[in-house]
């Protein structure tokens, strides 16, 4: 499988947020979001061919519980399957970060979905053909009813302005097995200023329709960086 980086750093958003982890991220991915904070693994792929048990061996040097598998897209890449069996095997908390376009069944104990809303869709100069395969592929509902029927799951809503909170509850409308309490709003942000401008707001208006709200702890301890 295409791997981009294997990091241990901290769970900077959702429900874990500041728990120690294990990041195993997956190059490549469906979609091309223009806020992407790591083109390394959409916009231009890179990495490396590991199997699926060196993978294991190389999470195992590290004495945490949490992994999580990210990319890219994880859900593209079959040999997510067996990774994910072997590790909670050895004991590990699984949360598997995806957009919620491509269903794959696989062993995990947190479906971390992040839909893409219009907000994501990036402009034809940016991208060219992939903008309508983004716009084409970007919502799948009957993919994210299986992820809700079979995992327990959390929803981050990248939220840049403040009409994309309008468009949340359209989506969530369309959706109505999620439950409130299962869904962050997150801003849309890869710098600590930008956090810090665009959190009171999303924050109150998560408040306001009694959904979670989660800022990028990552993004403020570290900054935009690889390996954190």
């Amino acid at each position: 499988m295409q791997i981009s980086e294997i990091f241990h750093s901290v769970q900077g958003e959702g429900r874990y947020s500041g728990e120690p982890s294990v990041f195993v991220r997956t190059s490549g991915c469906n979609l091309r979001c223009w806020f992407c904070d790591t083109p390394y693994t959409s916009w231009n792929p890179e990495g490396e061919n590991r199997s699926w048990d060196a993978i294991v061996e190389d999470v195992l040097q590290y004495d945490c519980t949490h992994v999580v598998i990210t990319g890219g897209e994880p859900m593209l890449q079959a040999e997510v399957q067996p990774l994910a069996a072997a590790l909670r095997e050895q004991g590990k908390f699984i949360t598997v970060e995806t957009a919620g376009t491509v269903d794959l069944l696989l062993q995990a104990d947190l479906m971390s979905i992040s839909p893409k809303l219009s907000n994501s869709v990036p402009s034809l100069e940016q991208a060219g053909e992939w903008r309508a395969r983004h716009e084409r592929d970007r919502h799948r509902p009957q993919v994210i009813r299986r992820l809700l029927r079979d995992y327990d799951y959390q929803f981050k809503f990248v939220i840049d302005h403040p009409n994309d909170l309008d468009e949340v509850e359209a989506y969530l409308a369309e959706i109505p097995e999620a439950e409130s309490r299962h869904v962050w709003l997150m801003p849309q942000a890869v710098t600590a200023e930008a956090l810090t401008e665009k959190s009171p707001w999303v924050e109150a208006a998560a408040g306001q329709r009694g959904y979670q709200f989660t800022s990028r702890l990552h993004i403020e301890l570290y900054g935009n960086v690889r390996g954190k």
